[in-house]
Order: C-alpha cells, then structure tokens, then sequence
C-alpha cells in the first residue's frame, strides 16, 4: 500500500479501496478477469507482475500497450485514478486465488483436434533446423529457416512466455509456456495453433516427456505440478506440492529427463526433489538422438508411472543442471552458497560445489576437455563462469568476465562458448571463450547502448543467432567459425531463440 494511504484513517484508507476496485471491475475486469486472475489480458497479481515496474504499469494503463488490445485510459481516467490502479494491482487479494483440476478443464481449448491437419511440412525449408525466436516487445513468436533465416511464419503468443518453448521429438509441435499459466501447443508444419489449456494463474515452466507423450506444468501459484496428454493438452493429475512435513511449496520448474522416462520437479520451499516416471516406451521413439534404443533397462527405481518419488535433500534446491546421461543433478543451493551434486539413482549427496557467486544452472553447457566432460556455468550476482570437472567435480577454472551474466551457450561443432553478462553496466557485450584454453578471445558489442543476450546455433553449429533485446531491436547472425557477422534481422526485442535439432537431440552446447 503506498504511503498516501498509510497517512489516512482506516475508513478512509476502505474507501480508497473501495474505489480502485469500482474503478478496476468498470474498466479493466472486462479483460483482466473480475477476480485479477487474467482473461483476454494477464492477471494482474504481484508475482504474475515481477518483471513489469509499477511505474511501467502505471504508463501502460494511461497510454495502452503497442501491438495489443490493451488501449490507454488517459482520457477516461484521471492520473490521480491511473496512480490508484497501478498501486492496487501490487497488493496481494484480500483471498488466496486457488485453480481447481474443474478450472484447468473449463479454460481447455481445442482448436485442430490431433490427427485433423496434414503431416507434412508445406514448406521447403529443413525442419530439423528451424528457429522459433521470442519477440517479447509485442508478444509474437517468428518462425525461421535455420538456412536461409527468412521467416516462415509469425504469430502472437501469450503475455510473458516463461521458461522457453519446448518440442515434440520429432520437431513438429512445439509447446509454449506463459507466466500466466496458459500452455500453447502449435504445429510447426501447418502453422496453426492447435491446443491451449491454463494450468495455473502463475507459472514457471513447462516440460515434454522424451516421447512427445505427455506434458507438465510448474506452478507458483497454485502450488502444484499439473500432467496433461500431450496431443490434445487434456488434463490428467494435478499433484499438490507439499512436502512429507506437510509444508507446502512454489515449484520453482520441472525438467524431462528421458534416459530415466520422468519428470524431475524443483521445490523452493521444501527440502525435496521429486521425481515423476511417464509409461516407458517398449519400441525406439522416431527421430531422436537420446531415444535411439528402448531404455526401460534405465530405470533406477521402482516408482510407478506417474507416481511421486520425493528425494530428500539438506537444503533448498530450486535452479537444477543435469549431466548428459542424467543421473548426476547439480542443485543451487538456496541464496547463492554453493551447488550441490545429487545421485538421482541413490538420491545422496555425492559432491558440494564451491562456487563464489550465485550460479544460472539452467543455462549450463557441457563440452570435452583433455578427454573429461566438464560443465560451464554463469553467475547472477558475479562476474564469473566457473568451469568444473564432471568427473571428480573440482574446479577447473572460474573465468572472469565483464559483469553477471544470465545465457550461454555452444554447440558440438565448435570450439567457442558465447556468455553474455546480461546484468550490469556491461550488457551490450557478450564473451566467446575459447573451449580449449578457457580464454576469452573476443568480446563483441554489436548494437552499442543496447543490451545483446542469448545465443544459439544452428543443427551443424556453423552459424548462430545473437538477439538485440530491444524494442527496435534485432537478431543477429554470425558466422561461429570466423565471428563474422553475416546479416541482421530486425525484430521487436528479440529474446530466446531455439533451434530444433539442438532442442530435440539435447545438444551439449545448450539448456534442456
């Protein structure tokens, strides 16, 4: 509440409330839901609002949102009542909002039921090696051919797509995932929207089983992980996140992990992780690189398919990187101290990793060194990446860099991995470090004033894309060997960028 109320008696303050909610329920409930639970507009709820500042909000509500539906209320309210919406919409409701399994099923939505559309591209372009870029700016997705990069198509999304989109193997469909817990299912051969289900009010992630079968969904809010039948998006479980102590927790994401066939769920209020088996495929999943052999010989446990498995761990693990064969996680420990390695087949504790800063394990990358795996991760807080051996996980190296960084990346084929340092006054620079030396040997900084984030390469690592995250912004494409930059393709701040084959083969050189 501001300090304006904070001044005013109790009943004046219940009036003042009184009135932003008049106000909200005639002009925004319309879109946003009576409830701020979201609509044709997202909720407007604190956490659904972390990345927009009030002050944003406040000019969003007086002059509307480019590219949207949302119009500007300046000549119907006063900046007075402008003021009081933008406060209001950062208070928590008076209840706690709740989203029922009924809820889940009532908001589903099946545009082109599965099987209805054709099964073939009707385009020319390599389907392996298509793009799909994030254009937060205005809340479209582009969908681009790896090789020539033109655009094949383009289209909105949901507000603030949340967690990166994820394929099916065979890289037709893609699922999309928003803050505001609306899961997208689109065909990328038929450019069509096909399904979409709300899973929570507010929502972290979103993860595809290693068979394309099935989808699950991360909540905040409510606290749950939600499983649906991917072809469709019918809703199957939800399974409420709390812990064996009965305390009840935010799910911070949920990962696939298919040599295991299940679903790995990290808690940020509870000293657990959990661990969710999908059927277990009984032939070789089409056109995937981790799939190519049955893998039931590689389940560890005996947890049923679709039940809960609850690992205990000592701390709060809520960021999580796993090893290629996905036995070992590496958990970040609650408040940046440390990480530690857990054995997914005993669930111990096996290592603890030292590391200085406040580690982005989502956006670790692993590649060869001196006949070792090692694993490369950025800092939010520091301007480091440390280099550790996956083997007898010692540190190799913390690199240092021109401030925090929250992406990086590489691929198989080259010898470089590219790192941003996204936060901090450095942010129109990214570093390409030398996989060998753990040198960096350049650092660019292609649109100076504008901040440059998140690479991605393309299926034979031999070009990759560079994003401008700028509302006048622009994805940049160089050549990985040279460094050369080859064209720019103008975008409305670009941010993620995900290619097929790397998504779909679980390539070293990017996140899973």
């Amino acid at each position: 509440m501001s300090s304006t109320l904070l001044a005013v008696s109790p009943l004046q303050a219940d009036e003042k409330t009184a009135d932003v909610q008049k106000l909200y329920q005639a002009h925004c409930a319309s879109c946003h839901g009576i409830d701020r639970l979201g609509g044709m507009g997202p909720a407007l709820l604190p956490g659904n609002l972390s990345r927009l500042k009030q002050d944003e909000a406040l000019k969003v509500i007086r002059e509307g949102r480019p590219a949207t539906q949302m119009t500007g209320f300046a000549s119907e309210l006063t900046e007075e009542e402008s003021q009081a919406l933008a406060e209001w919409i950062y208070t928590p409701p008076e209840s706690k909002p709740t989203w029922t399994l009924a809820d889940i099923k009532q908001s589903h939505e099946v545009m082109h039921p599965y099987g209805s559309l054709p099964d073939e591209p009707n385009f020319d372009a390599d389907p392996l090696n298509l793009f799909l870029v994030v254009e937060t700016g205005d809340h479209h997705v582009s969908l681009l051919d790896g090789d020539s990069f033109e655009r094949i198509d383009r289209f909105p999304s949901r507000y603030a797509l949340h967690g990166g989109p994820k394929y099916t193997p065979d890289g037709r469909f893609v699922f999309f995932g928003s803050r505001d817990g609306w899961i997208s299912k689109y065909d990328i051969y038929n450019q069509e929207m096909v399904a979409e289900v709300r899973a929570g009010i507010n929502m972290r992630n979103i993860a595809v089983s290693g068979d394309g079968r099935y989808v699950m969904a991360a909540n905040y809010l409510p606290h749950s992980l939600v499983l649906f039948d991917a072809h469709n998006l019918d809703p199957m479980k939800v399974y409420p996140a709390v812990g064996e102590n009965g305390e009840s927790s935010r799910v911070s994401a949920v990962y696939a992990a298919p040599p295991r066939g299940s679903f790995i769920a990290a808690l940020k209020d509870i000293k657990e992780v959990w661990e969710i088996p999908w059927p277990m495929a009984t032939s070789p999943v089409v056109s995937t690189g981790h799939m190519k052999e049955p893998i039931e010989a590689l389940r560890s446990h005996d947890t049923g398919n679709f039940d809960l498995r609850r690992i205990a761990v000592e701390d709060y693990l809520d960021d999580f990187f796993f090893g290629p064969e996905y036995r070992y996680l590496v958990g970040a420990a609650r408040g940046g101290q440390g990480a530690r390695v857990i054995d997914l087949d005993s669930g111990e504790k096996i290592a603890d990793l030292p590391l200085e800063g406040m580690p982005h394990l989502g956006a670790g990358v692993t590649w060869m060194l001196d006949g070792r795996r090692v694993m490369a991760i950025p800092h939010l807080n520091k301007g480091l990446v440390s280099v550790f051996d996956m083997q007898d996980w010692s540190l190799v190296k913390n690199i240092e860099t021109q401030g925090p960084g929250f992406f990086m990346r590489s691929h198989e084929n080259s010898p470089y991995a590219w790192v941003d340092v996204f936060f901090g006054p450095n942010s129109e620079k990214v570093h390409v470090i030398d996989k060998q030396s753990l040198e960096i040997v350049k650092t660019l900084a292609p649109a100076p004033g504008k901040t440059a984030a998140h690479v991605e390469f393309d299926r034979r690592g031999e070009k990759l894309l560079l994003s401008i995250w700028d509302r006048d912004g622009a994805v940049i494409v160089y050549d990985a060997k040279t460094l050369e930059e080859l064209e720019r393709i103008p975008m409305d701040k670009p941010s993620g960028k995900y290619n097929v084959w790397n998504k779909t083969r679980y390539e070293e050189g990017t996140s899973h």
